[in-house]
């Protein structure tokens, strides 16, 4: 398997750490936390973004994804959402990523049946521009559609190879469903898994890997050999929570050992 780190995990990081942090600490990628108060977000210009491409491929990290916030079954107009898509593929085009992420974003206002067709409908219309630009929209297991069964609903009827899936395993697992369930759904969509450790269903504070509940063992167990999977760590959240990068070397030797 191939390991990533989630930039959500040290806020505000200028890029030529995070390349230099991914290859000290053994790191194939990043996933590139894709918003206004980081360095990298779809306002930047076209110099800065060749200059973070240039940082990491001198380091030999690869940037993975770029880890978006477009609402994909947001209840309102369509084309707020599809130029925010569209912001975000040109970004990870420039940037030679290979993934965008979004959320679904459910409102309580909509029925599951509204927020299943807004998602599925805006994906695919943004298919085609993904397919230009030769990346892939991943729909993460999170919030309204926080399961992998729920994901599926709105991957199914897109039915494009350029609309598919990351597999959260936090949120799978606080939706009630059992990692075999969830990639059994996710698998024919999935592009990468993004993996974190919590102390509880109530207490979701990060945590070293495998120093918490969550079933990563049994989730990586499931994965293809040359997959991708992708540490979360959340301490933009979470500022009292002890520092990536002193986790980093062993969170990635955890993710060795359990996904053999």
């Amino acid at each position: 398997m191939k390991y990533a780190f989630s930039t959500l995990g040290v806020p505000g990081m200028p890029m030529s750490d995070v390349a230099r942090l991914a290859d000290a600490t053994g790191y194939d990628g990043v996933e590139l936390r894709a918003h206004p108060e980081e360095p990298v977000h779809p306002s930047i210009g076209v110099e800065e973004r060749a200059d973070v491409v240039e940082q990491f491929d001198a380091a030999g990290v690869r940037i993975l994804a770029v880890a978006g916030y477009a609402r994909v079954a947001a209840p309102g107009d369509d084309e707020p959402v599809y130029e925010e898509l569209r912001g975000l593929l040109a970004l990870a085009r420039d940037l030679g990523a290979p993934y965008v992420r979004v959320f679904p974003g459910g409102g309580d206002g909509q029925s599951q049946e509204e927020a299943d067709a807004t998602a599925a409908r805006r994906l695919g219309l943004a298919a085609e521009t993904a397919a230009d630009m030769g990346v892939r929209i991943l729909l993460e297991t999170h919030d309204s559609h926080r399961t992998g069964a729920a994901a599926a609903r709105v991957l199914g009827p897109v039915g494009h190879k350029n609309v598919g899936a990351l597999w959260d395993v936090m949120h799978t697992w606080l939706g009630g469903e059992t990692p075999v369930a969830a990639h059994a759904v996710l698998a024919p969509h999935l592009g990468y898994t993004q993996v974190k450790d919590i102390a509880s269903a109530d207490d979701t504070t990060p945590l070293a890997l495998g120093a918490g509940v969550l079933p990563l063992g049994e989730c990586l167990g499931l994965l293809d050999d040359d997959a991708w999977v992708c540490w979360e760590y959340e301490k933009r959240w979470y500022p009292r929570a002890a520092d990536l990068p002193d986790l980093l070397t062993a969170g990635r030797e955890y993710l060795e050992q359990v996904g053999r």
